[in-house]
């Protein structure tokens, strides 16, 4: 599976971006996608993330809120809509694929398959 996100961007304070992630392959519908944060310097974090179903999606706790996540198994893209942002929401976001069961969702050590980032910029 190859994983592709787009969307970032620069963005003034309290306004929106949808983040997109494209996904190749045909097992994409069975897999757990996620999106993670990474600012400089800093680790990456766990945002988001979405069953195979579409069900039952789950937020850290600091884009409850603001942020959805979504997919449309039928274009094999994942979607993350970041609303009311903010200036600390600046980072590289990067979609994954989880493809192992019975493992948590928000460690990223467990996800398998990586997008190459997209960087979000949230100005004051």
């Amino acid at each position: 599976v190859q994983l592709q996100a787009s969307g970032g961007g620069l963005v003034q304070a309290g306004g929106s971006l949808r983040l997109s992630c494209a996904a190749s392959g045909r097992t994409f519908s069975n897999y757990r996608m996620g999106w993670f944060r990474q600012a400089p310097g800093k680790e990456r974090n766990f945002v988001a993330s979405i069953r195979w179903s579409g069900y039952n999606p789950y937020y850290a706790d600091f884009v409850k809120g603001r942020f959805t996540i979504s997919r449309d198994n039928a274009k094999n893209t994942v979607y993350l809509q970041m609303n009311s942002l903010k200036p600390e929401d600046t980072a590289v976001y990067y979609c994954a694929g989880q493809a192992r069961t019975g493992y948590s969702g928000t460690d990223p050590v467990n996800y398998d398959y990586w997008g190459q980032g997209t960087l979000v910029t949230v100005s004051s």
